[in-house]
């Protein structure tokens, strides 16, 4: 009897795309989906007789996907999460603010 083989990916590093789309991509359209369908029933309106909520709840995911192509182009992967976090981190705008990394004078 002869030994099956089955094939075995070991590149572990590499990340899962879908559209050309990482999986938080997804999750940010997702959430765009939801959020859309959200203000479609609170509004309670027609198009053409078509429920808003459901239009939005299509058109704005189908149109979030292209937006994010052209927004990541040429961007390294996990940009979007890093511009996320970077974004809800405190800054500062002052220039006579103390640093607290510097802990000895610079000049004498």
């Amino acid at each position: 009897m002869a030994l099956e083989v089955t094939q075995v990916h070991r590149n572990l590093h590499q990340r899962v795309t879908w559209l050309y789309l990482e999986i938080e991509d997804m999750f940010l359209v997702l959430g765009l989906g939801v959020l859309a369908n959200f203000v479609g029933r609170f509004l309670g309106r027609e198009i053409y007789g078509i429920p808003l909520s459901f239009l939005l709840l299509w058109i704005v995911p189908i149109l979030a996907v292209p937006c994010l192509w052209l927004f990541k182009y040429g961007k390294p992967r996990g940009y979007l999460r890093d511009l996320l976090i970077w974004q809800i981190k405190p800054h500062i705008y002052c220039g006579l603010e103390r640093d607290r990394e510097l802990t000895k004078e610079y000049l004498k």
